[in-house]
């Protein structure tokens, strides 16, 4: 089983980015699990996102303690709490930011790699300039680094599964995909 951790802020889209994986895993024959947990505040608080993915039915029910892969959309969460804690060693940290992984501020056991899903957000109309809607260009990128899913299959779900600004979502997943040139290692 694979597992990963989304972590974001209310608003940035973190929630349906882990819908988004879900679909996209789903249509290519898995077993998947998907579910947020946040507190009483919604926009700007802190969100997880937890994704199972299995070639068999998934019974665990719980959230995610020892993921393989980490994705952060709000690097400014990096300095409030460990967001590492349980990562397994050799996982795979997806950051959105425009910065070096080496400017992170994480422990080098960690494959980091750095896309700046803000700025094609951004490109693409999606959110606005101050609060960009970053999860399909973040998923666009998870694609390239794990190779969990089919960029085809990631775009097959946005264009299921958003009903607004369905083809600028699908497009900023795919150059998020095409912008992941080199991985970078902490």
């Amino acid at each position: 089983m694979i597992e990963l951790r989304f972590h974001s802020r209310g608003g940035q889209g973190g929630v349906i980015a882990g819908k988004l994986l879900a679909v996209a895993i789903f249509k290519e024959g898995k077993f998947v699990q998907t579910f947020p947990t946040f507190g009483v505040e919604r926009r700007g608080a802190p969100v997880m996102t937890f994704v199972r993915i299995s070639d068999r039915p998934i019974r665990l029910r719980t959230q995610v303690y020892s993921p393989d892969h980490l994705v952060i959309l709000d690097p400014s969460l990096i300095q409030f709490y460990d967001v590492t804690l349980g990562l397994k060693d050799g996982g795979t940290i997806l950051v959105n930011t425009d910065k070096d992984p080496s400017e992170l501020n994480l422990p080098d056991r960690y494959r980091i790699v750095c896309v700046n899903a803000a700025h094609i957000a951004i490109q693409h109309k999606l959110g606005s300039i101050t609060q960009p809607i970053v999860n399909t260009a973040v998923l666009g990128a998870l694609a390239r680094v794990t190779g969990l899913v089919k960029i085809e299959s990631v775009v097959a779900a946005v264009k299921e599964e958003v009903p607004f600004k369905t083809e600028a979502n699908a497009a900023a997943a795919v150059d998020a995909y095409n912008s992941m040139r080199e991985l970078v290692l902490a």
